[in-house]
């Protein structure tokens, strides 16, 4: 596998070099950046005329991941040429099916099996149900096939989410990449790191990914109590203070956070399934937890690996996080940098969503509030 890796910004142009080098041989291009930077299309043109022969995949962010640094308002962009590893996607349109787990069906069944070992999936971040996604994903491929990805950002505005596939990007898309060969090895890991506090509480009223009451009282008057002067700056603050939930006694808790609040109907939006019957407990940030979690995000995919430091990883890690750690924000990247070692490419963005399983052989979920790692060696 060779790679290059170049960040674009506005005041400092491409740094350390234009991209391009890898030219008509770069199979893929991974593409993660501001969202009013991507709808420039002087920059699609520019990645589609020197990567002539390649797949561009990418999407808009709340923060870019280049090496260990987290950039704000830039463009990333990293080139793969593979050596043993055939590329094929696909994309859909939100508008075109009924629901998000259509969706997730739908692209899964327009890819070739033969051969898969891994899919890859960058969805809109704001209109998507992550958790029917995934479910309708997962649902039509070969169970060894493993699943990772996460949800496009929009900073901390929750106004607009892009993602790109061989076209231009666009809102309200959802794009899967498969990974095809025998000598592609893929590791993955996701971790939190946040606190639980005050009592658990009953799902009583929802609807998927819409919670209206719990305990049999409105959810988002009683959010708005434990989040105090917080609660005026819904639904972004809201990814101070997510929810963690659990289906069951033995089930691992899942993290949810909130997209978007409804003042009329009373009740929050959430990227995933809040089902009735679930009982969710208010979270808290703890720092240290929080870049610890990083790095042990980093050892459970590095260790799936079972040789030495991959060629790759993609790093996705929720804007709440990013939020919680501000001036802090690069040490969780460094940690994952210790653990992968110098010689592993690091790309990545801050999402409002992160999909992966917890470890391996866990099943593949949606998760918020996490660092998800994937990590390639050929």
């Amino acid at each position: 596998m060779f790679l290059e890796q170049s960040r674009w910004g506005r005041a400092n142009g491409w740094q350390p070099h234009e991209p391009g080098r890898l030219h008509d041989k770069a199979q893929l291009v991974l593409v993660f950046g501001a969202t009013p930077i991507l709808k420039d299309r002087l920059h699609y043109d520019y990645l589609r005329k020197i990567y002539p022969n390649a797949h561009l995949l990418g999407c808009s962010t709340a923060g870019e991941i280049c090496g260990t640094e987290v950039t704000d308002d830039s463009l990333v962009v990293t080139a793969i040429q593979f050596e043993h590893t055939r590329v094929h996607g696909a994309r859909i349109k939100i508008n075109e099916v009924k629901d998000s787990h259509e969706a997730g069906m739908r692209l899964a069944k327009s890819i070739n099996k033969e051969g898969l070992v891994h899919v890859f999936v960058l969805s809109d971040g704001l209109g998507v149900n992550g958790s029917e996604l995934v479910k309708g994903l997962t649902s039509q491929l070969p169970p060894e096939v493993t699943v990772t990805g996460g949800l496009s950002g929009d900073g901390d505005r929750f106004s607009e989410t892009l993602v790109l596939w061989d076209e231009k990007p666009e809102k309200d898309v959802v794009a899967i990449i498969g990974l095809y060969g025998t000598r592609l090895k893929v590791g993955y890991g996701s971790l939190g790191g946040w606190d639980s506090f005050g009592p658990e509480r009953l799902v009583t009223k929802s609807r998927a990914n819409v919670l209206y009451e719990l305990d049999g009282k409105s959810a988002l008057e009683l959010y708005k109590r434990y989040l105090g002067d917080h609660a005026k700056g819904l639904p972004a603050t809201g990814l101070l203070f997510p929810l963690s939930l659990r289906s069951d006694e033995s089930g691992t808790p899942v993290v949810r956070t909130i997209l978007s609040v409804n003042e009329k109907e009373q009740s929050m939006t959430f990227a995933g399934d809040v089902p009735e019957g679930s009982y969710v407990r208010l979270m808290k940030a703890n720092f240290d937890r929080l870049i610890d979690g990083a790095s042990g995000a980093a050892k459970t995919s590095f260790q799936a690996l079972n040789t030495s430091s991959p060629d790759l990883a993609i790093l996705i890690s929720c804007v709440g996080r990013k939020m919680v750690l501000k001036q802090r924000i690069e040490e969780e990247v460094e940690g994952v940098r210790d653990i992968m070692g110098e010689g592993t490419v690091l790309t990545g963005f801050y999402s409002y969503g992160e999909i992966s399983p917890f470890t391996p052989n866990a099943k593949c979920e949606l998760h918020n509030q996490t660092m998800t790692i994937t990590a390639f060696m050929e």
